[in-house]
């Protein structure tokens, strides 16, 4: 195919075969200059040797940047004061990071003074969409490159012989830790596809979960933890202050230890296949607990439901890939504003896979026990009122009777 003139190209650089394959063949196939970019953003690997393996190729602007705060207080926090859920299961780990990753790489983009954006995303799934809806929308005239969809390299073999020709190094792992699994991973979770997990009858193995133990092997004691929230987000934990990132990582460690965040599920990708995946959320779901349980004693009743009635819309949104579209911002203002006053801590039960919430306090609470007492409430609540309540309610029911409309 006739290539349009790319002058240079920012790539999203892991260091790993794949895009070290596309770094040479951007340069080969466009005789452009190329700019890597490598975030961390908590997956939990070292970042900082992707520079050795951009230097050997010739990459002169190179840059690796920690994003972990970045990514929990301005992605992960504003998703979870939403509750969202995908398809009822997912907590959309690796859909909201790639936002971020598309924002940094546009900015790099005009810093460097590149015409085109790169990424290694393939052609049958979900981030191809994603990372280029955000270029998109970031910078309406930029040219994206997407690897998988233009070369020939379509087999594993194909690609290693692409690396031996062009002097690419191959780390060889020990076949006895290197996971069969595609993986994918950042702070809020761990991801799991392929090999074993193509047929959705077979059981995953319990040597591939990475972040936690199984429920079965957890202690047998539970552990309690408290979450101190304000204006919807955690900022401490067992009264102990600490940034997005901390409070993340600390409920992954706690989560992990008591077999928590374990799901697999079949999902629909906006192209259209069904995928089978697992993911390992412990900190995620601890979070989307809490924040229930503190909303459910801060909250209007008809926020509260309106939030539940647009959640599923808001989490679609960030599984397209439409963080930047104005619908999305417009939910996020909405959400926010509804966070005002969810303000106060919420005690938790960690036991064997459950998060369970035991307890919630707030300044901002609309409970008021003299109103749900079962004893005397000293004339707060006159249960008389609800005989007219019941019976306005009733009357399009007894109007529907009265006419014999019955279905």
């Amino acid at each position: 195919m006739n290539k349009v003139q790319i002058n240079k190209a920012v790539l999203a650089y892991s260091g790993g075969l794949d895009t070290s394959i596309i770094l040479k063949w951007l340069q080969d196939a466009y005789s452009c200059e190329v700019v890597t970019f490598t975030a961390d953003i908590g997956q939990g690997e070292e970042v900082e040797a992707a520079r050795s393996k951009a230097e050997a190729c010739g990459v002169s602007s190179i840059y690796i940047e920690d994003l972990t705060e970045d990514f929990v207080r301005d992605y992960v926090f504003p998703m979870f004061r939403a509750n969202a859920i995908y398809e009822g299961e997912y907590l959309l780990g690796t859909s909201i990071a790639r936002p971020l990753i598309a924002r940094r790489m546009i900015e790099i983009a005009e810093e460097t003074g590149a015409d085109a954006v790169s990424h290694g995303a393939t052609g049958k799934g979900n981030d191809q969409v994603r990372f280029e809806l955000g270029f998109y929308a970031l910078n309406p005239d930029i040219r994206i490159i997407a690897p998988w969809r233009e070369w020939n390299l379509i087999s594993r073999e194909q690609m290693l012989a692409y690396a031996e020709k062009h002097g690419i190094p191959v780390e060889y792992k020990c076949e006895d830790t290197k996971s069969p699994y595609s993986m994918d991973a950042n702070l809020l979770h761990i991801s799991y596809e392929g090999y074993n997990l193509e047929d959705p009858w077979k059981e995953p193995e319990e040597s591939m979960w990475r972040w936690s133990i199984s429920p079965e092997a957890a202690p047998e004691k539970p552990e309690y933890v408290e979450l101190t929230y304000q204006g919807g987000d955690i900022n401490a934990i067992n009264g102990k202050d600490m940034t997005p990132a901390e409070v993340l990582r600390r409920l992954n460690e706690l989560g992990g230890s008591h077999g928590i965040g374990r799901i697999d599920i079949v999902e629909n990708r906006y192209v259209g296949m069904k995928s089978r995946g697992c993911y390992e959320t412990p900190g995620g779901t601890i979070m989307l607990k809490a924040h229930r349980a503190m909303e459910s004693i801060t909250l209007d009743r008809e926020v509260a439901h309106l939030k539940d009635e647009l959640m599923p819309r808001y989490a679609k949104m960030i599984y397209n890939g439409y963080w930047f579209s104005p619908e999305r911002e417009m939910l996020q203002q909405m959400i926010d504003a509804s966070q005002a006053f969810v303000n106060g801590v919420v005690r938790l039960k960690l036991y064997k896979g459950n998060v369970i919430a035991v307890g919630r306090k707030s300044d901002n609470s609309l409970f008021d026990e003299r109103l749900c007492t079962f004893e005397d409430d000293a004339g707060a609540y006159d249960q008389r009122d609800a005989g007219g309540f019941i019976k306005l309610n009733a009357l399009r029911l007894r109007l529907e009777a009265l006419a014999g409309r019955k279905l």
